[in-house]
């Protein structure tokens, strides 16, 4: 499992390491079972404190993306497709409002950001 972690983003580390494991496990790269490392070895893997991981890990549990037995470990938990969904709305509602707060400096208008929308969704196809 690859965590990389940057001082420059904005987003604090236990953030970074929430969102990179959910991606990997949204893209099927970890899966349901899989076990993760234990928090005291991640947290030395990435010269971070302890704390840290811990926190990711809370977030990463109480979000239904992994489970933590004690005395055995984290592992990622059975694959929930509702969660799944939930998950993939919210980031694509995060990408759709950048989209939005840049066509409104942009001054386009609602009517164009649809045209737009429209022809990437359907060039898809």
């Amino acid at each position: 499992m690859d965590i990389i972690i940057s001082n420059a983003s904005g987003k604090p580390i236990y953030e970074q390491i929430t969102s990179q494991i959910k991606e990997q496990i949204m893209s099927g790269e970890l899966n349901e079972g899989d076990p993760l490392p234990s928090m005291r070895a991640l947290a030395q893997q990435l010269r971070i404190s302890i704390i840290t991981t811990k926190r990711a890990y809370e977030e990463l549990e109480r979000d239904g993306f992994i489970e933590s037995f004690t005395g055995k470990g984290s592992f990622v938990s059975r694959q929930n497709k509702e969660l799944f969904r939930e998950e993939n709305l919210r980031q694509i509602e995060q990408s759709l409002s950048q989209a939005v707060d840049k066509a409104k400096l942009c001054s386009i208008s609602f009517e164009e950001l649809s045209q737009i929308l429209q022809m990437l969704y359907e060039g898809d196809e």
